[in-house]
C-alpha cells in the first residue's frame, strides 16, 4: 500500500500532471512531423479496400500497354522533349489502393515539410512548461502531442479524395523524383467513360498522350526541382493560429470520426489542422508558383490537343473537354489542395499557359518555344501575358508589339514584384 508521502508510479503530479505530459510528448515525437501510419489508414479507408475493388484486368493492363507505346512516340516527336530521361516508364492501370499507396510516396515531402513548420512555431516545450492552472496552456501543449496524428488524418484525407478522383497520375501536378509507372486510375476510369458515354480506346489513348506529355515536362530536371520547391516551401511557410483551432474542435461531433466519409470532410478542412493559416510570405511565392504551372500545363494542353485531333479527330475535342470539366470542379477536398499546395488549377491559369506557348509560336515559331525547357529562360509572372518580353530577353525574336499595360507604382522599389 503507498504511504502518504509516496508519489506512486506516476510522481507527484498524479497521472495527469505535467510530467504525463512531457512523457506522451516524448512518445509521440517518435513518429515523426506526421503519423505516417495513420495517414495510410485513413487514405486506404476512403477508397475501400476491403474486397470492393478487383485487381486489374491483365487485358486491361496490355490494352493500356499497346496505347502508351504508340502515344509515347508521338509526345517526344511533337515536344522534343523524352519521357524517359529519368528512366524507362510504362504506363499501367491500377487499383485505386495502389495509386493511394504511390501518392504517400510523392506528397511525403510537402507533409512533412508542413508537419515541422507547425511544430516549430507551437513551441512544444514551452507549451509544456506551462502552469497547471493555465488551461490553455495545457491545452496548446496537448494539441502540439497531437500535431502528427491530426496532419496524418488530414493528409490521408486528401489523399483518398484524391484516389477517389483522379484519372491519371499528374492530374495534379506534383513532380515525383523517380518514376517507373505513369499510373491510370482503373476503376475511376470506368466510371468516368460510363458516365460521359466515351469511346474506350480513344479515351485511354487521350489519358496515355496526356499523362505522357505532362511527365516528359516535369522530368526536366530544373523544372521538377523548380516546382518541387516552390510546393515544399509553400508547405513549409504555414503558420498556426491555435484559436482558430480551439473553436473548431470545440464545435465537433467525435461519432463521425466512425464514418470515412465523414473524415474526409472533416479533415479535408484545413482549419482542423491546427488552424493553419496562409503567411505573408506564402503570398510573395504564388506568383512564381502559379507560372510555373500555367506553363507547364499550359504547353502540355496545347501538344495533347494537337495530338489528339491528329489521332482522334473530333473525338479528342470530345474527351478534353470532359476529362478538363472533370478537373476544374472543385469541392471542400479541392479547396483545401489549393490552400495546403498553392495548387488553384483553374481554367483561367491554364488558359494564360496556353496564351503565352501561342503568343511564343505565333511571334517566333517552335525553336523559340524550346528555349522554355533551358535554365534561366522560364517567363516571369509579367512576361506570363506578354509573351514577346519574354523573347525579347532570351534573345529569341520575335514581334515585340505587345497588348499589355503596366501601372507605374508609387514606390519605385515595388517594380522589384514584377519580376
Amino acid at each position: 500500500m503507498l504511504g502518504v508521502s509516496d508519489p506512486g508510479p506516476f510522481g507527484p503530479d498524479g497521472p495527469f500532471g505535467m510530467n504525463f505530459f512531457a512523457d506522451l510528448n516524448k512518445l509521440f515525437a517518435q513518429q515523426g512531423p506526421i503519423s505516417w501510419d495513420v495517414t495510410r489508414q485513413i487514405a486506404l479507408s476512403i477508397v475501400g479496400t476491403e474486397g470492393n475493388e478487383p485487381n486489374v484486368d491483365p487485358v486491361e493492363r496490355i490494352r493500356i500497354e499497346q496505347l502508351a507505346r504508340v502515344a509515347e512516340l508521338q509526345v517526344t516527336a511533337a515536344t522534343g522533349l523524352s519521357v524517359d530521361r529519368q528512366g524507362p516508364v510504362t504506363v499501367v492501370p491500377v487499383t485505386r489502393a495502389a495509386y493511394v499507396q504511390n501518392a504517400l510516396e510523392a506528397f511525403r515531402p510537402l507533409f512533412e515539410g508542413l508537419g515541422r513548420s507547425l511544430a516549430a512555431e507551437a513551441g512544444a516545450p514551452e507549451a509544456l512548461e506551462a502552469s497547471p492552472d493555465d488551461p490553455t496552456g495545457m491545452f496548446g501543449g496537448l494539441m502540439q502531442m497531437l500535431n502528427p496524428m491530426l496532419l496524418g488524418m488530414t493528409a490521408g484525407s486528401l489523399l483518398g479524395h484524391l484516389g477517389l478522383r483522379d484519372l491519371a497520375m499528374y492530374d495534379l501536378p506534383v513532380p515525383r523524383p523517380t518514376v517507373s509507372e505513369l499510373q491510370l486510375v482503373n476503376a475511376n476510369l470506368g466510371v468516368f467513360e460510363a458516365e460521359d458515354s466515351l469511346a474506350g480506346d480513344d479515351l485511354r489513348l487521350w489519358l496515355c498522350l496526356d499523362v505522357l506529355t505532362r511527365h516528359a515536362v516535369l522530368s526536366v530536371p530544373h523544372i521538377g526541382q523548380a516546382l518541387a520547391d516552390l510546393l515544399s516551401d509553400y508547405a513549409a511557410l504555414f503558420r498556426p493560429d491555435p484559436s482558430a483551432l480551439e473553436d473548431k474542435l470545440g464545435s465537433l461531433d467525435m461519432s463521425t470520426l466512425s464514418d470515412p466519409t465523414s473524415i474526409q470532410n472533416l479533415f479535408g478542412d484545413p482549419e482542423v489542422l491546427l488552424g493553419a493559416m496562409q503567411s505573408d510570405a506564402q503570398r510573395l511565392i504564388l506568383p512564381r508558383l502559379e507560372t510555373l504551372v500555367a506553363v507547364v500545363l499550359g504547353y502540355a494542353d496545347h501538344h495533347v490537343d494537337e495530338l489528339a485531333e491528329k489521332m482522334l479527330g473530333g473525338s479528342g475535342q470530345t474527351i478534353a473537354a470532359a476529362v478538363r470539366a472533370q478537373r476544374f470542379e472543385q469541392d471542400q477536398a479541392d479547396r483545401f489542395v489549393e490552400r495546403l499546395l498553392g495548387l488553384d488549377v483553374t481554367e483561367a491559369l491554364i488558359s494564360r499557359g496556353r496564351g503565352f506557348v501561342t503568343g511564343v509560336l505565333d511571334r517566333a515559331g517552335p525553336d523559340a518555344l524550346a528555349r522554355l525547357w533551358s535554365d534561366d529562360e522560364l517567363p516571369t509572372a509579367a512576361e506570363l501575358g506578354a509573351p514577346g518580353l519574354w523573347l525579347a530577353r532570351v534573345g529569341a525574336g520575335g514581334d515585340l508589339d505587345e497588348d499589355v499595360s503596366f501601372e507605374i507604382p508609387d514606390d519605385i522599389s515595388e517594380l522589384d514584384d514584377l519580376e
